[in-house]
């Protein structure tokens, strides 16, 4: 199948004859043709990133107009003539081939009548986040692939809160995406013709200047003394955050910043850097050779994009020390709770499930509310977005997850990390001026709360045959990330050692639905080593936990709530750590192993 695919891209009159040439370059290579002809660049309900190239299953212009052509159908059918009108907001990053992304984006939704506002230049995820909503635009795209490595690039969309698409717009857009045939569905405007019919409209300056002045306004203390004396050494990692995050900085008055030259301009090749993750230590090298040689105790990077933030900080022993994001993330929630005036009762922090337990420990210690979500920002943005329809009560105070994602304020509807630098320089100078530091503030927020040791381990996988190894390594059935209603009658096949299987379930449906026997039809289905994690999207009660304890005695299971986990210190601890039924862990004797 794959071969025939390749030949019908060969064959199509689309191509220019570059790309042609591109593919006839690998005509001789079959594992080159299958992995890039194999499948369908997938798109997901956050939008879709890949490798750069021609092919079906590659990040090119031709994916882009189907994915952009999708999108303006599911807007014209859903929203009509007021979301054309409304349009949709592009930025784009420093990744090779943004910028031909972001017009073909621009010009496919053009040529459906629908109003687009570009940027004039690379900008960061979250001044497009922000734009969105400054803009009253009905959606927004962002073509980034975030940290990935320089193979990649991608294309992210926003729906008119500024957050990225949650249901029901997401399975919508998928839907509609996947209905596009590549290459003869496509309406195409061309950018002249776009201008003169007010179609396309290049934004920039004053949206920049609007983006800082919000960002500004989150400053938990903007008065901190001794803000020029604190140095600073800042890269962007060859990303879109440095005019952002210097700006900003210095108009708050953080004017000892030394920013890393090297890495200091927009380069979609990361010449210093193949993986621009602040994530991943070695991308501190230059950053803190230039802080040991002009005396700075901290070093900021950003991603790319600009949505992330990561830090390494002088230990008590003039060491460099790196703080992971759950780290950092406690860090700001026990700045901000104790830092922040007027804080409401009803103010609320946000994390995703496979953050540290320990942020739910120190907001409630302090009588405020926790939330946990699924993973993704999305969710977080989703939760504002209900606090301020009054569909749940709450007021955001703070939202993280733990790949250095975080949020101040709801000017944007994203992780930003011009906010969180911002944040990060206030913090610091106010430790400093305390006689502490940001590690002994970490280590005085363990002493004060209880210890964790929490750790991420990036395992990647390429290609087809990666697809297929990581299945064998962790089975998940997509229908099982729904709530176990009929999907779970269906006989589970091929189910490996150590399955892991969540189930979402409601709690406010547990009564409602026939969950339960449909709960007892799966685990009979399950292969004894099988993790199992029972998530419920809001807090479970207590007859929700002893109903599905029930249902698990009836079954050949032998498992541990995560409360006694807790209790045993048992090995499993060490592994994986939930917080208090927030998360229920149960197992089989054999996962342990």
């Amino acid at each position: 199948m794959f071969l025939d695919e390749y030949k019908k891209w060969l064959d199509s009159n689309m191509l220019s004859a570059s790309e042609k040439e591109e593919l006839k370059s690998i005509a001789n290579n079959e594992k080159e043709i299958e992995s890039r002809f194999y499948t369908d660049l997938s798109f997901g309900t956050a939008g879709m990133r890949g490798v750069r190239g021609i092919g079906r299953n590659r990040m090119n212009k031709y994916n882009i107009r189907k994915a952009t052509q999708g999108l303006a159908n599911y807007i014209i059918k859903e929203t009509g003539e007021v979301g054309k009108k409304k349009g949709v907001a592009i930025a784009y990053d420093s990744r090779l081939d943004s910028v031909e992304n972001a017009i073909n984006t621009a010009m496919t939704l053009a040529g459906n009548g629908i109003k687009v506002y570009l940027f004039d230049g690379v900008r960061s995820t979250p001044e497009l986040s922000f734009a969105v909503r400054e803009l009253k635009a009905q959606a927004g795209i962002m073509i980034t692939a975030s940290h990935n490595p320089k193979e990649y690039n991608g294309y992210k969309v926003y729906w008119e809160d500024g957050a990225q698409i949650v249901d029901p717009q997401a399975t919508g857009i998928v839907s509609s995406v996947e209905a596009v045939d590549i290459f003869n569905g496509i309406k195409l405007m061309e950018e002249k013709e776009a201008i003169d019919k007010g179609l396309l409209v290049y934004v920039g300056e004053k949206l920049d200047d609007r983006y800082i002045e919000e960002v500004k306004k989150n400053a938990i203390n903007p008065n901190v003394e001794n803000k020029d004396k604190v140095k600073f050494v800042y890269s962007p990692l060859h990303g879109v955050a440095a005019r952002p995050v210097e700006r900003v900085l210095k108009e708050m008055g953080y004017t000892n910043v030394y920013p890393v030259k090297e890495q200091e301009k927009p380069d979609g090749n990361f010449p210093t850097c193949d993986y621009a993750n602040p994530e991943d230590t070695n991308v501190f090298k230059l950053s803190t050779e230039l802080a040991d040689k002009v005396g700075a105790k901290i070093c900021i990077a950003n991603d790319p994009d600009g949505d992330r933030v990561g830090l390494a900080v002088l230990d008590n022993d003039g060491k460099w020390f790196f703080p992971n994001g759950n780290q950092i993330g406690i860090l700001f929630a026990e700045y901000i709770l104790n830092h922040k005036k007027n804080i409401p009762e009803n103010g609320t922090m946000i994390t995703t499930v496979v953050s540290t337990p320990l942020l739910d420990t120190i907001v409630k210690k302090n009588g405020k509310k926790a939330l946990r979500v699924l993973t993704g920002f999305k969710y977080i943005g989703e939760k504002i977005r209900q606090f301020e329809n009054k569909e749940l009560d709450g007021t955001f105070l703070f939202g993280f997850e733990e790949a250095i994602g975080y949020l101040v304020g709801t000017h944007v509807r994203d992780k930003d990390a011009v906010v969180a630098s911002m944040i990060i320089a206030e913090m610091a100078t106010t430790f400093e001026n305390n006689g502490s530091s940001i590690y002994n503030e970490i280590i005085k927020i363990y002493e004060k709360y209880g210890w964790r040791l929490e750790t991420t381990v990036p395992i990647t996988k390429k290609g087809k045959d990666g697809l297929e190894e990581i299945q064998k390594i962790i089975w998940i059935k997509p229908t099982l990330l729904r709530p176990p209603y009929g999907s779970h009658n269906k006989k589970i096949d091929n189910m490996a050692k150590k399955t892991i299987v969540m189930w979402n379930v409601d709690s406010l449906d547990w009564k409602n639905r026939n969950v339960k026997k449909n709960l007892s039809t799966a685990l009979k289905q399950v292969q004894p080593g099988s993790i199992i994690l029972f998530h419920d999207i809001h807090q479970p009660s207590v007859d929700t936990i002893d109903s599905l304890i029930k249902e698990l005695k009836k079954q050949w299971y032998e498992f541990v709530t995560v409360s006694e986990l807790l209790q045993e210190h048992t090995d499993i601890e060490k592994k994986v750590c939930f917080g208090e039924f927030k998360c229920c862990l149960l197992y089989t004797s054999d996962a342990a192993d």
